[in-house]
């Protein structure tokens, strides 16, 4: 029971990571119809800046200032750059996208160096949040759970219950109208790639010492995040959120189980002999593949329900 109940909580908080990581993702695409292929650089980023900024005035300004920072990169890029392809259609809009994530990388690797630096969880953070069956949950796994599920409420209030948020969403349907009313088009698309990227900032400073700060830490997530959006449904921000959790779930509880797939098929009464086509894959431990399980589970969803769990729309 212990190793179950930890398991799952350590899983949500994980997914609760991969959210903040796909909400910007999702947000731009869906109102922008952008794959932004350098979001996890802009991940990264965030981590960077929080690292800088934690060491010259602390952590709880750099949760504030690393997105901002983050945020302003994002836009900026938008405009005198993503803006001048759009026109052009989405296979641009990838390519300078991906161009921009290795140019990230680079000057990353120039500024902090290609070792990972000494970004820590901080003190008042640093601690047990309670104790279950004798095992401690630590207090920032909480924190980074928490956070996740106001940028959850925050987003959902801001599209939905403000003019600003009705005037994003009209101004991807109808930007003739918007602009007749009197609403700048261009900036409010600057201003929500602006903001997409200022939350994988977010992600950044909370994830960031949480793992490991390193320049490879955007290539370690940066496929999981386009599994996430894709399965819970391109531009479905509830969607993004289940996606989350199922995948952040299944990766931790795959990670923990030293379980071989043959003897996990022996307790529901399957037996596998020497000679069953692919014997050797059933002897491999779930933690071995869970790096491939949620590519796996893109495969099927792909398959099975191309729209994704809660979409609205094919590919």
């Amino acid at each position: 029971m212990e190793f179950y109940t930890i398991s799952l909580l350590n899983g949500i908080s994980y997914g609760m990571l991969l959210f903040m990581l796909s909400s910007g993702l999702t947000l731009i695409f869906s109102m922008m119809g952008v794959l932004n292929f350098a979001h996890a650089s802009f991940y990264m980023l965030g981590a960077y800046f929080a690292y800088t900024v934690t060491s010259l005035i602390g952590f709880w300004a750099a949760l504030l200032v690393a997105p901002v920072l983050v945020g302003l990169v994002g836009a900026a890029f938008e405009k005198y750059f993503l803006r001048r392809v759009h026109k052009f259609g989405h296979v641009p809009e990838l390519l300078i996208t991906f161009g921009l994530s290795y140019i990230i990388l680079e000057l990353v690797q120039l500024v902090w160096g290609r070792s990972s630096v000494d970004y820590r969880v901080p003190v008042a953070l640093d601690g047990p949040l309670f104790t279950l069956f004798g095992t401690q949950f630590p207090m920032y796994r909480g924190f980074m759970m928490g956070v996740a599920l106001l940028m959850l409420m925050a987003i959902w209030l801001l599209l939905t219950r403000t003019r600003i948020g009705l005037v994003i969403q009209a101004a991807l349907t109808h930007p003739e109208m918007v602009e007749a009313l009197g609403h700048n088009v261009p900036r409010v698309f600057m201003l929500v790639f602006g903001g997409g990227c200022a939350l994988a900032g977010l992600a950044g400073v909370i994830g960031g010492n949480a793992y490991v700060t390193e320049p490879s830490m955007a290539f370690s997530v940066g496929g999981v995040i386009f599994v996430v959006v894709v399965v819970g449904g391109m531009g479905s921000l509830a969607g993004a959120f289940l996606a989350s959790i199922l995948i952040g779930v299944l990766q931790t509880f795959a990670v923990a189980i030293d379980a071989s797939l043959m003897s996990a098929l022996q307790t529901v009464g399957v037996t596998l002999t020497p000679s069953t086509f692919g014997y050797a894959l059933w002897k491999l431990k779930l933690s071995q593949v869970a790096p491939i399980l949620p590519y796996l589970f893109l495969v099927l969803i792909l398959i099975f329900r191309p729209k994704g769990l809660l979409g609205t729309r094919e590919g």
